[in-house]
């Protein structure tokens, strides 16, 4: 569990929770566990995505897969281990018990199968022949389905009006699915120095990408006109908007 949760990477999710939570002006005491936690989620589904049985990859942020680096019922229990310690860290650890139910509903709905684990079934699923529909279903729920839930979590912390709450999940929803047909590009574009993770399984293996369906070019456009959606979401927010705001801008020019 440690090797993989330790083992680098961005930690944009657990960023986008807390700085939601800042730009609200929420306390951070109360958004912390979720952001811990969150990552905890994040790093599990990691662990099970390398997995022979999954997207077979020996690679995770330029180290061997946990699976790898231990075997594949070790790997398989680290990700257990982490899922059901997120839980355990928001219950135990946030600062306003009041907030945890509500915590805890928001992170099952974006982890659970009317999220990321159902988004990983049609992705597996799914082959290049899957059309515009299926193909933002997959990326909706597999990764923006987690996203969103970050941006919400920090709004939930910092007790959002209902209105604020709807514009940032509109913000979550576009990034999250920006992030997904920019991975799919980088799929293809990319090299293993960069990915951390070995590039162009998706086209050996078939799935159903943005760069299958459009090719590369509008795959891009298209991951732009989100991020403009996102950013424009935020606009309630006026200055204290900045750093959700560069975080959709980081979004469109990752080369990681």
């Amino acid at each position: 569990m440690r090797y993989s949760v330790f083992g680098g990477g961005k930690r944009l999710r657990p960023a986008l929770a807390i700085m939601t939570c800042d730009a609200l002006r929420g306390m951070r005491a109360n958004v912390l566990p979720s952001a811990a936690a969150i990552e905890m989620i994040h790093t599990y589904s990691l662990i099970h995505d390398d997995l022979p049985a999954m997207d077979d990859d020996d690679f995770r942020r330029g180290r061997p897969s946990c699976h790898k680096a231990f075997d594949e019922a070790t790997a398989i229990l680290a990700g257990d281990g982490l899922l059901t310690l997120a839980f355990e860290t928001i219950a135990t650890h946030t600062n306003d018990a009041r907030l945890v139910g509500a915590l805890v509903k928001e992170l099952s709905i974006g982890a659970g199968h009317a999220g990321m684990v159902g988004g990983q079934q049609l992705d597996l699923a799914g082959s290049k022949r899957s059309g515009p529909a299926e193909l933002q279903a997959i990326h909706r729920r597999k990764t923006a389905a987690l996203l969103t839930s970050s941006v919400r979590l920090g709004a939930i912390a910092a007790r959002a009006t209902p209105s604020q709450l709807a514009s940032l999940t509109t913000y979550g929803r576009s990034l999250g699915l920006a992030f997904q047909i920019v991975d799919d590009i980088l799929d293809e574009t990319g090299t293993v120095v960069q990915l951390g993770k070995t590039p162009g399984k998706d086209a050996r293996q078939g799935k159903a990408t943005y760069p299958a369906l459009y090719g590369i070019e509008e795959s891009r456009q298209r991951a732009a006109r989100l991020i403009d959606g996102a950013r424009r979401a935020l606009q309630f927010l006026g200055s204290r908007g900045a750093e959700l705001d560069a975080i959709a801008r980081f979004m469109s020019e990752r080369t990681t």
